[in-house]
C-alpha cells in the first residue's frame, strides 16, 4: 500500500485551500494536525498520510475519489482526532457519524446553519448521520425546568428548522434517547456502569464543560452522572465518527481512553467544529438564554437588524469580531460569495468569495463596519427566510414555536 505524505503549515498558510494533484484539494488548518497525548489535553503536530484506494473507495456511490471524500468530511473539523484514521475508515467504507444535542431552547445559526452544512457534506461523502436527541440527558441538565413534555417539545422544533432550512434527510436519523435507551436498557447501562467504573470522579468532573457547567459548580449527582452517560450514548449507538463541537472535546477524548481501558480495538473518531462566538464584546460562545447573544434560525428581520447593530465590530480589528466570524463560518460556506452594496465614494460595491479578501480589506480599513454589518444583514435574512415561512405557512410548525417561546430557558 503506497501512502503519500503531505506536510502541515500553519501561521498565514492555515485555512488555505491546496490542490492535491488531481484537480481537487485540501483545507489546511495548522490547529487539526493533532496527536492526543496521554492525558487527552495536549496535541503535538502530525503529518496526513494518503492512501492507495481500496476497491471500495474506487467505485463509491457518490463518484467522489477517496481524498475528495476525505477533504469534504475533513473540512468540517477544527480539530479531528485521528486524521489517518478518518482516512482508513473511509477507505474501507461509509462511516456512521453521531451528534448529540439537548433540547433546551430555540435554536441559534450555529446549530442551525452550521451544522446543516455539515451534515449535508458528510452525507454527500456516503456517510449516515445519527442524531441523539437527548431529552433525558436535558432533564438531567435541569434544562426547560427539568420538565420533559417540554424538553421534547423543543425537539420536534428542532428537527422542524433542520428541514426547512435544507438539511439532506437521505441519511439522516433522529433517535429520541428515551426510546432507545428504554427499549435497549440492559446494554446501555452496562456500558455506563463501566465506563463509570474504570475512571476516577475528577476525570469525570472535568468533562462538565459539555454541559456548560464548569469544574468549580455545585453540580447536582445527575451531572456527575451525565459524562459517562455521553461516553457511553457513542458505542451504543455504533458512531464511528464523533461530529460534536469543541467544547464536547472532553468526553470524545474520555470515549477513546475508554477504548483503551477496555481494550476495545476501534476508537470513535472525533471531528469537532468550530464553537461561533456572541455577538456581543467578549462573549466566547453563543447562549440561548441570552437573546442578544446569538441570532436565532426564525428571528424576525427586524430582530437580526437590530442585533447586528449593536453586535461588537470594531473598526480594523479581527480578534474578538463576532461579525467578521458570522461571514466566515456561516455566509460563505453557505452561500459561496458576500456582496457589499456601498456608494462609489466609499469604493462601490464588491463581491468577496475569499475571506482572507475580506479580512485584509478590513484591517486596512478598506472595508467599514458601516458597510460590513448592513451586508450581514442582508445576507443572513436571505438564508433564515425559508425558515420563517416555514413556521408561518405550516400550522403545526407554526403552533409548536408559538408554544415554544413560552417557554423560560433555565440553565
Amino acid at each position: 500500500m503506497s501512502m503519500i505524505q503531505f506536510p502541515t503549515v500553519s501561521g498565514s498558510e492555515a485555512g488555505r485551500w491546496c490542490p492535491d494533484g488531481s484537480g481537487e484539494g485540501f483545507h489546511i488548518n495548522a490547529s487539526s494536525k493533532t496527536e492526543e497525548t496521554k492525558s487527552g489535553n495536549a496535541a503535538v503536530p502530525k503529518e496526513v498520510t494518503r492512501l492507495e484506494p481500496s476497491e471500495f473507495a474506487k467505485s463509491h456511490p457518490s463518484g467522489m475519489t477517496l481524498d475528495q471524500r476525505y477533504d469534504l468530511v475533513r473540512s468540517i473539523g477544527e480539530e479531528c482526532i485521528q486524521e489517518d484514521e478518518l482516512m482508513r475508515l473511509l477507505n474501507l467504507r461509509d462511516a456512521v457519524c453521531y451528534d448529540g444535542f439537548e433540547p433546551s431552547g430555540r435554536m441559534h445559526i450555529a446549530q442551525g446553519i452550521m451544522k446543516v452544512l455539515n451534515v449535508n457534506k458528510l452525507t454527500k461523502s456516503g456517510c449516515t448521520f445519527k442524531f441523539w436527541i437527548a431529552d433525558w440527558f436535558a432533564l438531567l441538565n435541569n434544562k426547560m425546568g427539568g420538565d420533559l413534555k417540554k424538553i421534547q417539545n423543543v425537539g420536534r422544533y428542532m428537527i422542524e428548522v433542520w428541514k426547512a432550512v435544507g438539511m439532506d434527510m437521505s441519511k439522516v436519523e433522529f433517535l429520541w434517547c428515551s426510546e432507545e435507551i428504554n427499549s435497549k436498557a440492559g446494554e446501555y447501562w452496562s456500558l455506563v456502569m463501566d465506563i463509570a467504573c474504570k475512571n476516577k470522579l475528577g476525570r469525570i468532573v472535568r468533562c462538565s464543560q459539555i454541559m456548560g457547567r464548569a469544574e468549580t459548580d455545585d453540580l447536582a449527582a445527575s451531572q456527575i452522572f451525565y459524562p459517562c452517560m455521553q461516553a457511553a450514548d457513542i458505542f451504543f449507538l455504533k458512531a464511528d465518527i464523533c461530529q460534536l463541537g469543541m467544547d464536547q472535546r472532553k468526553v470524545n477524548m474520555l470515549a477513546r481512553e475508554y477504548c483503551d481501558a477496555s481494550k476495545r480495538k476501534h476508537k470513535p473518531i472525533i471531528l469537532s467544529h468550530h464553537m461561533l462566538m456572541g455577538l456581543l464584546q467578549g462573549q466566547e460562545k453563543m447562549s440561548k438564554s441570552d437573546p442578544n447573544s446569538a441570532i436565532f434560525m426564525e428571528d424576525s428581520e427586524s430582530d437580526v437588524s437590530t442585533k447586528l447593530k449593536k453586535a461588537y465590530c470594531p473598526p480594523g480589528v479581527v480578534e474578538g469580531n463576532p461579525c467578521l466570524e458570522y461571514i466566515k463560518y456561516v455566509v460563505l460556506p453557505w452561500k459561496d460569495s458576500f456582496e457589499v452594496t456601498r456608494k462609489e465614494d466609499n469604493g462601490g460595491n464588491k463581491v468577496y468569495t475569499v475571506y482572507e479578501e475580506l479580512e485584509s480589506d478590513y484591517v486596512s480599513g478598506a472595508l467599514h463596519p458601516g458597510d460590513l454589518k448592513p451586508a450581514l444583514t442582508k445576507a443572513l435574512n436571505q438564508m433564515l427566510q425559508p425558515v420563517r415561512d416555514h413556521f408561518k405557512n405550516n400550522a403545526d410548525a407554526k403552533k409548536l414555536l408559538d408554544t415554544i417561546r413560552k417557554y423560560k430557558v433555565t440553565k
